[in-house]
């Protein structure tokens, strides 16, 4: 298992050490700079509408499978990553670590894990102990009590746990219905081809943020996932005729 050091440059072969050792070398390293005291993490701008108080301390984020849903996802810590909150990317996740840096999320604070299958349950619980946020791409179907059994952890030590969408579009989704918000991409459009020639420069789409309890009232977005410069931001109404 390879656990890549945020503070080693991107292009460095990450340290390869046993797991146990890593993950106490993690929980040393990693204590929450955000106060224990605050109940949610803060969110960009481009969230407000869809997540009016943030991020809670404790609660479960899913995303749905989608174009521009990893982005989203990324995009969703970004903020607290920021403000000096730590992030784990743990499991087979369809991204590196220069893509998180691009929507924001701080490396020096970001650890990334792909464990064994049969240790990854774990290894998402262990992290939940010593980070705000852990993204957890999960390498198959997430049994019913595994599922349960994070969710508890998360809400019991206050952490952000992240479910991203299943690697394979032919795949069900690998999580249990256990989130308290759920976050679907949907109407993407790209910006860039005119005629059949140039390039993708940017991608619209609506966010539908959905959930239980207080996030069960459906709210909707409109944003750039990303815009030209790799900004997930709100999408005016200036940009719907002119783009970005």
């Amino acid at each position: 298992m390879a656990l890549a050091d945020p503070a080693e440059p991107l292009g460095g072969a990450p340290a390869r050490v046993p797991l146990p050792a890593a993950l106490r070398q993690v929980v040393e390293r990693s204590q929450p700079v955000a106060l224990a005291g605050e109940r949610s993490l803060p969110v960009a701008p481009a969230f407000d509408a869809l997540l009016p108080q943030g991020l809670r301390r404790g609660a479960t984020v899913a995303l749905r499978r989608g174009p521009g849903a990893t982005t989203l996802a990324l995009a969703l810590g970004a903020a607290a990553s920021a403000a000096g909150s730590w992030a784990a990317l743990v499991g087979p996740v369809p991204v590196n670590p220069a893509a998180a840096g691009e929507v924001g999320l701080a490396l020096e604070r970001l650890v990334v894990v792909d464990p064994p299958a049969e240790q990854w349950s774990t290894v998402v619980a262990a992290l939940l102990d010593a980070v705000d946020l852990v993204y957890a791409g999960a390498p198959g179907r997430v049994p019913a009590g595994d599922a349960r059994r994070l969710v508890a952890r998360a809400r019991e030590r206050g952490a952000v746990l992240i479910q991203l969408p299943p690697l394979s579009r032919a795949g069900d989704d690998p999580w249990p219905a256990t989130a308290d918000h759920r976050l679907t991409v949907a109407d993407p459009s790209w910006v860039g081809l005119g005629g059949g020639a140039g390039r993708l420069e940017a991608r619209r789409a609506t966010v539908v943020a959905g959930g239980r309890g207080a996030a069960s009232r459906e709210r909707r977005a409109r944003l750039w996932l990303p815009d030209r410069d790799g900004q997930v931001r709100a999408c005016e109404e200036q940009d719907q005729v002119q783009g970005p």
